[in-house]
């Protein structure tokens, strides 16, 4: 055992102590005996339970303490426990955890008599160490059934799908938070330090408990419509299309008379509603807006759980600086202390090359890059076009060399037997296009190094940025701006000199600029989220992972 945790252990041992003295109506040595002898009987009880057993994980942790009961009533952790788990709003009325609460509840009443005995009060102690359990992986850990989406991504792999969601365990167990609580003697302090701080959680809560509300009050009426509404011309559906955004929030009364004709104050709050879906925000209701229009809250609600439950499974950062890349919102985000710095349109991978959710750190900026080309495009896209032109990749400013090695020959398109290799484990080729404007990865690239040899970068093709939805590559990260990011990482990094790489990257000489000041970057999957505006947003499903999570999503 090391000093740390000796030195924690005493802690813990002395803090439980303080908290059982807490009990005002007994003496210090009475209390401290009914604990002694309550020890005795719980280690005895728990002896013969495996290792991995939580209440012998928990106890042993605990010395085999009480926490929940004392000698004449519960502890001030089990009334915090039990007040938490009622006035938790965003669990339902009919849950087992609330359910289970009440019954405690009640035992405790029943049990707290003249006749209630130790035997009852250390049953009683682990009933409420198990609700404790329940609620603490709730609020810890969520309802996403991790091991069962992971098997859903591996047997992607059978369509070519090669599909990789990483998550980054709570810094919190159910263990620790209440060994942490026992020591400061407050467990809603504890579930309070446990909340995630970042990617809007907290906001994103808040909003959960918006939509239930609504939910209550019976959320909102379905919307129909025949064809396109535009602007200026009357529908019979206005009202009810006025009604359905002002109960989310959309609508707000410009003080003029409402009719049924699409008036400007209605079509405001339509691009506001289009805007929050990330949908075409021109104010026309259309087939996608009605489709938006029409998910009942109930679906929001969930959408809403399932978000909040990824949170607590992503990379929480303390740092000054944090990029995040949603996926689902075709979106970079920049972040300095807690603030938006900058924003950027992204094009991520396509649904069959899907981009992954992990988290690195850029660590270097590359000016005028080559593409090494992976095996996979390879042998999908350029030994097919070889087979029927061997100049293909000459035409895209492609060399093929005969190994990855500084001395490897180049050699020409013509001069191989490229079926061979269409489907071989290996290709012993090594395919890269050379630095210029033509080049796939454009002229700047932002690497954090990871195993999916994924990157931001540059594109040639300007033009799908244009588009609302933007999932183009083959996983890889591609910027609408690469340069402005680069102009935000000179103003922290004294290697990188704006004006000096501007005027390197009209020529075609590759560069790599090492940072001093990292950067932190986590891509994401969320279809739900708080903006940093502090506006609600939905987004599309655009790899399928909500639907695959909610198969086996956890009911409490």
């Amino acid at each position: 055992m090391t000093i740390k945790e000796r030195i924690k252990q005493l802690c813990l041992g002395m803090g439980i102590s303080l908290l059982l003295l807490q009990a005002p109506k007994l003496s210090a040595n009475t209390n401290i005996e009914f604990h002694d002898v309550a020890a005795t009987v719980m280690m005895n009880s728990l002896q013969p339970l495996d290792k991995n057993n939580f209440l012998k994980k928990l106890y042993t942790a605990l010395f085999f303490v009480p926490v929940w009961v004392q000698e004449e009533k519960l502890s001030s952790l089990s009334q915090e426990l039990f007040l938490h788990i009622i006035e938790d709003n965003t669990l339902l009325e009919g849950s087992k955890l609330k359910q289970d609460t009440k019954v405690l509840k009640r035992l405790a009443k029943e049990i707290y008599t003249p006749t209630g005995s130790l035997t009852q009060k250390i049953d009683l102690e682990f009933k409420i160490a198990q609700l404790y359990k329940g609620y603490a992986d709730y609020t810890l850990y969520g309802s996403i059934n991790w091991g069962a989406f992971q098997g859903r991504l591996y047997n992607l792999r059978a369509q070519g799908i090669k599909a990789d969601w990483v998550t980054y365990k709570p810094k919190y167990s159910p263990v620790s938070l209440l060994e942490n609580a026992a020591i400061g003697g407050s467990l809603e302090k504890m579930f309070q330090e446990a909340v995630p701080k970042d990617y809007g959680y907290v906001a994103l809560k808040v909003a959960l408990t918006k939509y239930l509300l609504l939910e209550k009050q019976g959320g909102w009426k379905h919307f129909t419509s025949k064809g396109v509404l535009k602007v200026g011309k009357t529908y019979k559906t206005i009202p009810v299309l006025r009604e359905r955004l002002r109960v989310s929030g959309d609508y707000v009364s410009c003080g003029t008379e409402e009719t049924m004709r699409y008036d400007n104050c209605l079509k405001k709050a339509v691009i506001r509603f289009q805007k929050r879906h990330g949908l075409v925000a021109k104010g026309v209701v259309g087939k996608e807006t009605t489709k938006a229009l029409n998910v009942p809250v109930e679906l929001r609600i969930k959408q809403v759980r399932l978000n909040l439950d990824r949170i607590k499974w992503l990379y929480e950062r303390h740092t000054k600086r944090h990029i995040i890349i949603n996926i689902p919102a075709f979106t970079l985000f920049f972040e300095e202390d807690g603030k938006l710095r900058q924003e950027m349109r992204v094009i991520v991978g396509k649904r069959k090359n899907p981009t992954p959710v992990f988290s690195n750190t850029v660590q270097t900026i590359v000016l005028n890059p080559h593409w090494n080309i992976p095996k996979s495009i390879i042998q999908k896209e350029m030994i097919p076009k070889l087979m029927n032109n061997p100049n293909a990749m000459a035409k895209k400013g492609i060399e093929i060399h005969t190994g990855w090695g500084k001395d490897a020959t180049k050699i020409n398109g013509g001069s191989v037997d490229w079926s061979k290799y269409r489907y071989s484990k290996t290709v012993p080729f090594r395919f890269a296009q050379v630095p210029g404007y033509k080049n796939a990865l454009g002229k700047i690239k932002f690497l954090f190094p990871n195993k999916f040899a994924v990157y931001m970068h540059d594109t040639p093709n300007k033009k799908l940025f244009n588009r609302n939805a933007r999932a183009f590559s083959h996983g890889c990260i591609r910027l609408h701006h690469p340069k402005k990011l680069l102009e935000v990482f000179s103003t922290f990094n004294n290697n990188v000199d704006f004006g000096k790489s501007q005027k390197r990257l009209k020529g075609k000489k590759k560069a790599y600029l090492k940072l001093d000041t990292k950067v932190p970057v986590d891509v994401v999957y969320l279809t739900a989220y708080v903006d940093y505006r502090g506006i609600l947003q939905f987004r599309n499903d655009v790899y399928g992972y909500d639907k695959m999570q909610l198969q086996s999503y956890r009911q409490w």
